[in-house]
């Protein structure tokens, strides 16, 4: 009797090996897809609002469209992609991305554009989890922390570029060329990661897709955030806001029932048991609502306000870009070396520290004395907390759930900014078109950038208080077992090293 032929190793790449650096590549550009559109849309709004005749509401619904359904829907495209390939996902992700982004750029009028932002949103939910579950179960154990922190440094400098790029575009162009600017962008992903990224996928992830919590947490999502928004026009007594709002937490409240019955849930609730996993998540939470809120209000006063035009209002924010470039990598080793509380502690308060010193600007602003000192200290403690927030949710949970656990996150980030940017109007006292009024404009936003400023402060105390470094995973590559893609059924799998069985990847 032959021996059946043995498993193939799985696919683990090394930070500095040119495969490593093409998976690097694919899996940045790729999000720097949907997190440069979450921003650069924000320094066109003015543009959008002028060109089609649009309130603070509508233009409120451009930015939430997109979250909203990314928020909702991500952590399906991490299951999706666990269960039936992540590179497989990703590439979909990336190619529905840029036809939504065509339709974006071919609007006629603003509910034209708040349907095609919805449609980016689905594209940036299949691909966000899955470039980060792709660099999870691609690099080498001992070299994730690296590739993490520089997918976090070079797609994040995607976002806070965005500003940049949408300033320039408008100004020389059209709003309508920060989403064309996505087609050639997308070509290029799609064509990295069909020769060079391996795929990947979870051989225990559930068989059938949930829909019912899909819809459940869409509906949810959507109600709350509807609510909110349309509370800024009509007040709280509506019935309409009412019945959106109490509509929205049912959905929630369904939600959460649907996945602690369900046989195959879309997200299997004991991934919350790690501690770590639910401290680095509710750190998220503030932290994330707060960046929405400062990029959504910050391109409106430099323009509104200060006078800025869209490129000098994109370029305040290049400093981020520059120190997220160069600083993040960096603070993902150290966050691996000396543990992730103390990065996690000091950024966030960095940060709130930055967005303080915002609240001086006012008319007439100098960049060189009101803006860039806020704005660099802003961007130093952004580079101290992305990599190692992220690095550290992903550790905190299972291998085997990494598009799951990145599908978490970037739902809980994605959530955060949706309810940031639609209840800071409503703190502030900002409504209708006042929004084109200075005089309006200035004290709403100052009061923002003070909420923006505790969130991050919330954020700093929470890592302070529960952050601790995850349990290491065995270096030895053999430490779990693996099955290719196309290889025998899991059960003839061969078992390798101490921890045979305990976690399942599959890999080719």
């Amino acid at each position: 009797m032959t021996t059946p032929p043995a498993a193939a190793a799985p696919v683990q790449v090394a930070y500095g090996e040119r495969h490593g650096r093409w998976v690097l590549a694919a899996t940045v550009l790729g999000s720097s897809l949907a997190f440069i559109d979450a921003t650069v849309v924000n320094v066109a709004l003015p543009r959008i609002g002028e060109a089609l005749g649009a309130r603070l509401s509508d233009l409120t619904w451009v930015i939430n469209a997109y979250t909203l359904t990314l928020a909702s829907l991500i952590l399906l495209g991490g299951s999706l992609g666990d269960r039936l390939g992540r590179r497989r996902v990703f590439v979909v992700g990336v190619v529905w991305f840029a036809l939504a982004s065509l339709l974006c750029g071919l609007a006629p009028n603003v509910q034209t554009l708040i349907a095609a932002r919805g449609l980016q949103g689905v594209g940036g939910a299949l691909l966000t989890p899955g470039s980060l579950a792709i660099l999870q179960s691609s690099f080498r154990p001992e070299d994730r922390g690296r590739a993490i922190g520089a997918w976090s440094g070079l797609a994040g400098i995607g976002g806070a570029a965005g500003p940049f790029i949408g300033g320039w575009l408008v100004q020389v162009s059209s709003w309508r060329w920060i989403f064309f600017i996505n087609l050639p962008v997308a070509v290029a992903v799609v064509l990295i990661a069909q020769r060079q990224v391996p795929e990947t996928r979870d051989p225990m992830a559930p068989r059938h897709v949930d829909v019912a919590a899909a819809v459940l947490g869409a509906v949810g999502l959507g109600g709350v955030t509807n609510g909110l928004i349309a509370w800024q026009n009509t007040g709280p007594g509506n019935a309409a806001v009412l019945v959106s709002l109490l509509a929205g937490v049912a959905g929630l409240v369904g939600f959460v029932v649907r996945e602690r019955t369900a046989a195959e849930p879309m997200l299997p609730l004991d991934i919350f048991a790690s501690p770590i996993f639910r401290a680095t998540n509710a750190a998220t939470f503030a932290i994330y609502a707060a960046l929405g809120g400062v990029f959504f209000w910050l391109v409106l006063q430099l323009q509104v306000v200060a006078g800025f035009s869209p490129i000098a209002a994109g370029l305040a924010l290049l400093p981020v870009t520059g120190l997220m470039l160069v600083l993040s990598a960096r603070m993902g080793g150290l966050a691996q070396r000396i543990g992730p509380r103390i990065p996690m502690t000091v950024g966030p308060l960095l940060c709130a520290v930055g967005v303080a010193g915002l609240t001086r600007l006012g008319a007439g602003a100098s960049y060189l004395t009101d803006v860039l000192p806020p704005v660099v200290i802003f961007g130093l403690g952004l580079s101290a907390t992305v990599a190692p927030l992220t690095a550290t949710t992903l550790a905190a949970a299972p291998e085997q759930h990494a598009g799951l656990a990145s599908g978490v996150n970037n739902a809980v980030a994605r959530v955060a900014g949706l309810l940031c940017v639609a209840v800071l109007p409503l703190v502030a006292g900002l409504s209708g078109e006042a929004y084109h009024d200075p005089a309006l404009l200035e004290p709403a936003f100052r009061t923002a950038m003070w909420v923006c400023a505790g969130l991050l402060v919330a954020g700093a105390v929470l890592s302070a208080l529960f952050v601790r470094q995850p349990a290491a995973e065995p270096s030895e590559p053999t430490a779990r077992r693996y099955c290719p893609v196309d290889g025998p059924p899991l059960q003839e799998c061969p078992r390798q090293g101490p921890l045979a069985g305990a976690g399942r990847e599959s890999a080719t």
